[in-house]
């Protein structure tokens, strides 16, 4: 199994402190973990939320086969020993027999989240008929202590940057809603880090009560 560990990244100009969003980043592949090919959902991971967050992040990353034991124990050492606030993969979400990201996920889950993978289907919908052969799953892993929002996503770089922010019309006019707007209510309500967003990028959406004043 081959694992990766990246140090903090944080917008520039910006110390970490004690509301830090930490982020798991997990990409699962047969061969980019063996070398065959670059991995490229990390890479593709790590430039988005460099330009969607505006509030203090650092990153953990794991590039991993498409192994059941091994995503189950990456996952649980993100958020348990780790304590990530959000774990994010990329790979192993479709219907071959190598695909087991989702069941993986929820292995580890102590509440599952359906909205989320109902979301990223219909936006993949948008552009191909066979995003309904897309499993991702998203959940919630609680321990005594610790709580983070798991979420899988698809492969391709392209695909994450509009599963995240969604779509929008030339004049930037939102058409379909990303996941990522839910994310930051949902880390406030498992007791997370309040994140703020590049509005440009993605719109964070609470309730007008959750917001905080700038």
């Amino acid at each position: 199994m081959t694992s990766e560990v990246n140090a903090q990244q944080a917008p520039s100009g910006v110390s970490a402190t004690a509301e830090t969003l930490k982020i798991g980043l997990v990409s699962i592949s047969d061969r980019a973990s063996s070398g065959v090919y670059q991995d490229q959902g990390l890479p593709a991971l790590q430039e988005w939320f460099s330009k969607a967050l505006t509030t203090p992040w650092t990153m953990e990353t794991r590039l991993i086969p498409d192994e059941r034991p091994a995503i189950e124990q990456a996952l649980k050492e993100l958020v348990d020993s780790c304590l990530c606030d959000l774990v994010i993969t990329t790979g192993g979400t479709g219907p071959s027999r190598r695909d087991v990201t989702p069941e993986a996920t929820l292995a580890v889950a102590t509440k599952e989240m359906p909205g989320f993978g109902e979301q990223m289907r219909q936006i993949s919908l948008q552009f191909v008929p066979t995003a309904i052969l897309s499993r991702q799953v998203a959940v919630v892993r609680e321990t005594a202590s610790h709580a983070a929002l798991i979420l899988n996503l698809p492969g391709q770089p392209k695909s994450i940057k509009e599963t995240l922010e969604g779509l929008k019309d030339a004049d930037g006019k939102q058409l379909v809603s990303g996941i990522f707007a839910a994310v930051p209510y949902c880390i406030d309500l498992i007791g997370g880090p309040y994140i703020e967003t590049n509005e440009a990028i993605c719109k964070a959406f609470r309730p007008k009560s959750a917001v905080r004043p700038k």
